[in-house]
């Protein structure tokens, strides 16, 4: 049986994160306290206490759930992987995972990414919006109508009928109203701090470009299946370009599931906070056996 390890992206944070995992495990606590002497400031203390509003800004969002699930990936060791894939901010766990990037290095480009996508999200407004019910053609065909009206296009392929699109305010809401008169079984607009996986994070792109050209990365030992073509990768050429074009194009994460399945994952385990990918998995491939490891008493 091949076991495919997948890693969480936003979204999945909440008050105490990992706060078990340090009091149980020294090795764990050891990768908060390097992540707080790496960044200069205690996302440790924001992970374990909050308050929720600074947990949920974007610039330590993404960087306390990375900790969180490269600590998690540690304590399992797990002899058993076959393939890795992270949902978004979820495949630099991925690429740690997998040898491409080390933990000090990742954990410096994700709080910059973080920061970059707050910066833009604040220079560039936009929104997001849940689409369920429609086949991906259809809300391809949808954004490509609305853009007359702003930038809007599908932003992730999250499980068979469920895809979220981003943008302007202007041309997510006209695809709104074109997604409901298609026959979409909901629509909803989704509180966010930008338009992320859109052009208007083109600006977060080119900035990151810098640090990801000046980071050392390498050939992983294990195949990673990237957001960007939902195929698997191992060149650390290919990781760094996918990783600068993956902040504004879509995540394609059941094309990733399916092709994972396809090469004989039949086990998916989430390595990180929350449950939201095992979710998506049990959607796009019911036969696969699912597991998730976030809490301390769920390590073996």
């Amino acid at each position: 049986m091949s076991v495919a390890y997948i890693f969480p992206g936003q979204g999945s944070q909440y008050v105490g994160m990992g706060k078990d995992l340090c009091v149980q495990f020294p090795e764990a606590k050891k990768y908060f306290d390097e992540a707080d002497a790496v960044l200069g400031f205690s996302l440790s203390k924001i992970c374990f206490e909050g308050p929720e509003d600074e947990l949920k800004q974007t610039k330590n969002t993404q960087p306390a759930i990375f900790l969180h699930s490269v600590a998690v990936w540690n304590l399992l060791k797990p002899s058993d992987a076959a393939m890795v894939a992270g949902h978004s901010l979820g495949e630099y766990s991925a690429l740690v995972a997998a040898g491409a990037i080390s933990f000090t290095d990742a954990i410096k480009l994700v709080r910059l990414r973080g920061e970059l996508m707050q910066k833009a999200g604040e220079e560039n407004p936009g929104t997001m919006a849940a689409i369920v019910g429609l086949d991906p053609n259809v809300v391809a065909e949808v954004t490509n109508v609305a853009s007359e009206a702003g930038v809007v296009q599908p932003a992730n392929f999250n499980s068979p009928g469920q895809i979220v699109i981003s943008g302007s305010v202007t041309g997510v809401r006209k695809a709104m109203e074109l997604a409901k008169e298609r026959g979409a079984k909901l629509v909803k607009e989704l509180v966010v701090s930008g338009a992320f996986h859109s052009p208007l994070m083109q600006g977060a792109k080119e900035e990151l470009k810098k640090a990801l050209d000046a980071t050392t990365i390498h050939d992983t030992k294990i195949p990673v299946y990237a957001n960007v073509s939902a195929k698997p990768v191992q060149k650390a050429d290919e990781i760094r370009t996918l990783l600068f074009e993956q902040v504004t194009s879509p995540v394609r994460w059941e094309e990733s599931v399916t092709n994972m399945a396809a090469a004989g994952a039949s086990k998916f385990v989430e390595v990180g906070p929350g449950k939201v990918l095992q979710g998506l998995v049990k959607r796009i491939t019911a036969s696969a056996e699912i597991a998730g490891v976030d809490k301390a008493t769920e390590v073996k």
